[in-house]
């Protein structure tokens, strides 16, 4: 479950260093959650999501929503659990060389496929073959490429061979495992496990109707038992404030709140009677990135100067209430790597129109909107559909650049065409995005100049020399220290350059209807012990 916190990422962690301590998970109801009941099998939990997964094979999946299911649906070697500490999974133990090139996994025994097949090596060895295989287009191949040799020493155990040090070695081994026996030998852009998957974990897919649903099953032979909940259920509610109405209309489970509902449309008797709300600062940041390949945003000075324009608390109070605080670069504030004395933009407008002034962007016409050479100051904005804070965070930043002579549109995208014809291609001039906080600082997927390709993570086309090398330095060292300073500095860097306007680190909203039982605050959020939830039978909803 604790797979569930890498999204989209690369999901890092040292071998010789420990995770960061994280902020507790506060629940104004966490005694309503805690029961000593016995647990016992049955009822289904709704869960609603704002977009539909697009692929359910993991290497080829980048999206949140394809994401989230596959880390129902498959399992890797290693995993976080819930105090952010490695752990085995498909793995039952393993050993890590004195020169910490090589690691031999022994996977656990009896582990078998959806279909019934066993687990073996050979199919940690194929997935680890896919990953590097150039006609597949992942955009995760990274760390896998650094990996000298994987060689098969039993059914049963696998010994993985670095050219180098790779501080995220061990846990680069959290990717999950898929199946050799239906892949091997086939166009896997073209599987039908794209849309059907058969994996190892504690459900089995079940049913997918695109745009509306997709749905699980407990999986019974799973080998940390069965979950105790029979059948997930994902509903596709694009509108946030539709979901909460089906939430309150109990069509709907467990959904991530918005800081409007939670502040203020949640506190009627029937509510907190209803359902348990949760509040922990997320794993995650908000950012407006700017695309370099366009001849606009190529110069840091302009850069800079819209993120002078910017009043990030203007955001964080209004948007989100006052439940987030202000991000400054790539990492969660209170982390490890986090660097608290990086350069920042205090919201300047004057300041702003004066650093575009030197550039030569001036309202020579009087129109209002800054021009250069007789091209104005104006370029558009896109975002995804479905999600109300980067909508509304992009209506005050649209409003605070008008006050500058900046002249932007704003356009909302549905999520699918949003990856695909904008986002992937680089066919777009400025986005309001966010990305998961990886617990291990090494960026190197977002941030290297390699990674600028056409589906890669590094979509605005940010190239640095002196980052690049930053980042080369940063994931070889496993001296916690030493990675300290090459981070800081590569905070620095971005700070300096802004190629994104670090705006916010949001609070995780989530909320659980009251009948879920086992629910277990942790650092890692509420998910990690999914498995474990169930609900007493007489307050079960749904029977089969």
């Amino acid at each position: 479950m604790s797979r569930l916190l890498l999204l989209l990422l690369f999901l890092p962690l040292l071998f010789a260093c420990d995770p960061p301590v994280p902020a507790p998970v506060e629940s104004p109801r966490v005694a309503a959650t805690i029961d000593t009941a016995t647990p016992v099998y049955g009822d289904t939990l709704i869960m609603g999501s704002i977009g539909d997964a697009s692929n359910l094979l993991p290497v080829l999946a980048a999206d949140s929503a394809s994401s989230d299911i596959n880390g129902l649906v498959y399992n890797g070697l290693v995993r976080y659990d819930k105090d952010l500490q490695v752990e085995g999974e498909l793995a039952s133990s393993w050993e890590i060389s004195d020169d910490s090139l090589e690691i031999i996994f022994h996977l656990r025994s009896g582990v078998t496929w959806h279909d019934g097949a066993p687990l073996t090596a050979d199919d940690v060895l194929f997935t680890y073959q896919t990953y590097i295989d150039p006609k597949v287009p992942t955009a995760y191949a990274e760390n896998y490429r650094q990996i000298d040799t994987v060689e098969v020493l039993d059914s049963l155990t696998v010994r993985v061979r670095y050219r180098q040090p790779l501080a995220k070695a061990l846990i680069s081994w959290s990717v999950a495992i898929m199946p050799k026996h239906l892949l091997a030998g086939t166009d896997i852009t073209t599987s039908p496990l794209s849309r059907a998957p058969i994996g190892t974990g504690p459900y089995r897919f079940a049913d997918w109707v695109p745009g509306e649903k997709i749905v699980l099953e407990a999986n019974p032979d799973y080998f940390e038992g069965k979950p105790y909940i029979a059948r997930l259920v994902y509903r596709i509610i694009p509108d946030p404030a539709t979901m909460f109405l089906e939430l309150q209309a109990g069509g709907v489970d467990h959904m991530g709140l918005t800081p409007l509902q939670y502040e203020r449309q949640t506190d009627s008797e029937r509510f907190v009677k209803g359902f348990n709300k949760y509040r922990y600062p997320a794993f995650a940041y908000t950012y407006l990135g700017y695309n370099q390949n366009r001849p606009l945003f190529k110069e840091k000075a302009v850069r800079q100067a819209l993120s002078y324009a910017i009043n990030k608390q203007e955001i964080i109070d209004g948007v989100l209430l006052g439940l987030g605080q202000e991000a400054t670069g790539p990492f969660k504030p209170g982390s490890w790597p986090y660097n608290p004395d990086v350069k920042r933009y205090p919201y300047d407008p004057v300041k702003a129109k004066a650093l575009l002034a030197e550039v030569g962007w001036k309202d020579s016409d009087g129109d209002g909107i800054l021009d250069r050479d007789g091209t104005p100051f104006a370029f558009t904005i896109v975002t995804n559909q479905g999600n109300e804070q980067r909508i509304k965070t992009g209506e005050i930043i649209q409003r605070r650049f008008s006050e500058i002579g900046v002249d932007v549109k704003l356009r909302v995208l549905e999520w699918a065409s949003f990856l695909k014809e904008f986002i992937n291609p680089g066919n777009f001039d400025a986005t309001i995005m966010g990305w998961s906080v990886p617990i291990d600082p090494d960026g190197y997927n977002v941030w290297h100049s390699s990674k600028t390709s056409p589906g890669e993570l590094n979509f605005i086309g940010f190239r640095n020399a002196e980052t690049d090398a930053l980042l080369e330095k940063g994931r070889r060292s496993l001296d916690r220290a030493e990675r300290k300073v090459y981070y800081d500095r590569f905070q620095e860097i971005l700070a300096e350059e802004q190629p994104y306007t670090f705006l916010y680190v949001p609070d995780a909203l989530p909320v659980v209807a009251a009948r879920f039982r086992g629910i277990e605050p942790a650092p890692a959020g509420i998910m990690h012990n999914l498995i474990r939830w169930y609900v007493p039978e007489g307050e079960q909803k749904y029977r089969r």
